[in-house]
């Protein structure tokens, strides 16, 4: 009996956005649709949610600036996000067909997690949307896709969101 050589991996970070959303629905249409025969890869999505100290800010070692319970609740309003982030990315898999992905909440700075994420799970490519942000928001802000094109074990795919014909009609 043959053994079955294990799939490349594809991660995909998804966040709340609507670039993102979008750069997930891209992918499962182009690589993983019913049309596809033979699914290419293994789906690992990945959210990755802020630490709270980037909100409240820690004033040194197990000091924090702020109350305890600000940042708590920051915290747990920051769990419930991602764990609604990781169930619209499972609803969108599952009107796709697509049931065998892995999901997976992690936190930290995501330039930084998707890229251990791809060397975790030994990924053949990451996958992220592109805000579009210009050249001035990149350099303050940074940028993820930027970051990861430069940065990780792999290829990766920025999916750029279509144009919506109706986006000024209301």
């Amino acid at each position: 009996m043959a053994v079955e050589a294990a799939k490349p991996v594809m991660v995909i970070g998804i966040d709340d956005s609507e670039h993102a959303v979008s750069a997930l629905e891209w992918t499962l249409d182009k690589f993983f649709s019913r049309t596809v025969r033979l699914q290419p890869f293994k789906l690992v999505v990945v959210h990755v949610k802020p630490s709270p100290d980037v909100f409240v800010g820690v004033s040194g070692p197990g000091r924090i600036a702020g109350s305890v319970e600000t940042y708590q609740a920051l915290d747990d309003d920051l769990k419930r996000k991602a764990a609604r982030t990781i169930e619209l990315a499972r609803e969108i898999c599952a009107a796709k067909s697509v049931f065998d992905g892995e999901f997976e909440v992690e936190e930290g700075d995501a330039r930084y997690v998707l890229c251990e994420a791809a060397n975790k799970h030994r990924a053949s490519v990451i996958v992220v949307g592109s805000r579009g942000h210009g050249a001035i928001k990149r350099a303050l802000m940074g940028s993820v896709s930027d970051y990861c094109a430069h940065q990780a074990p792999c290829s990766v795919m920025i999916v750029k969101m279509k144009e919506r014909s109706n986006k000024n009609s209301a």
